[in-house]
């Protein structure tokens, strides 16, 4: 587990924008791995649907000892995802209290902000009601138009139950699982300054934590082998307060901002 914060000297405003490049090279690095990683196992998906379908639906026979099974499918696929994230106070949502001690006007500093993103899920069918498999997210929240945003990023298990009406089937679930956020204040040079009038710092930090995931959702089948997936989750802390972490920090604080986010996911496989 790590926090870490850090202050620099102000920047012109038209270097702001190249502020990412130079102080986060590591977590855009990552950014654009798990988008790699993200597609790759879409592409695999479609293939392997592909390759399964002729195998699937061979003769009524052969799909009747699949359906006994317990493993009765597979599915995954890559979603898309936009919501509404928000924090009780501008500390929860930056995780940096040298903002409040060491700049002397702020202004007013963001607390709410829109989630956009981007996600992938691998799922077992078992027994025809049960889906049990992986999920990994990115999301980010850009803030104040001075390049300021958090950024979050998490994976873990997920188990759900659905039923099927014709080519419906709607869903009620749960992930579980951790991960890490990361907070870029940029401050605004106009309104920020320190303590004797200079306009100061940016800061980074970046804190992991656990979560709970409860979500409800419709899969709608396309084909035999596509389906479209609608989704409604909303990140949940998991676990209180460790000892050694903080005196004051638990691990409900780290989970900030968060708030619901609606996924729409194309998925493939024996649906």
């Amino acid at each position: 587990m790590s926090h870490s914060s850090f202050a620099l000297p102000a920047l012109p405003r038209m270097v702001i924008p190249f502020l990412h490049r130079i102080v986060l090279p590591s977590p855009y690095m990552a950014s654009r791995i798990s988008t790699l990683l993200l597609m790759a196992v879409w592409l695999l998906c479609t293939v392997a649907a592909f390759a399964q379908e002729e195998d699937e639906y061979a003769s009524e026979e052969n799909y009747g000892k699949q359906e006994r099974q317990i493993v009765t499918g597979w599915s995954g696929g890559i979603s898309l995802h936009g919501g509404y994230g928000f924090a009780s106070s501008p500390d929860e949502m930056f995780r940096n209290g040298s903002i409040k001690d060491e700049i002397s006007t702020v202004g007013d500093l963001p607390t709410k902000g829109v989630l956009l993103g981007l996600g992938t899920e691998v799922r077992m069918h078992l027994i025809d009601h049960v889906h049990l498999g992986a999920e990994g997210y990115i999301s980010a929240m850009p803030l104040m138009r001075s390049g300021s945003q958090v950024r979050m990023g998490w994976g873990g298990a997920l188990c759900d139950f659905y039923g099927t009406i014709g080519r419906v089937s709607p869903l009620i679930g749960m992930g579980i699982g951790g991960g890490v956020t990361s907070r870029l204040f940029v401050p605004n040079t106009a309104t920020v300054t320190d303590t004797v009038g200079l306009a100061y710092n940016a800061s980074y930090t970046k804190t992991p934590f656990f979560y709970l995931d409860p979500y409800v959702g419709l899969e709608i089948k396309l084909t035999t082998m596509m389906a479209l997936q609608l989704k409604v989750d909303y990140l949940l802390p998991f676990g209180k307060g460790k000892k050694g972490v903080s005196n004051t920090v638990s691990w409900s604080n780290f989970l900030s901002p968060t708030g619901p986010r609606l996924h729409v996911a194309l998925l493939f496989g024996n649906n």
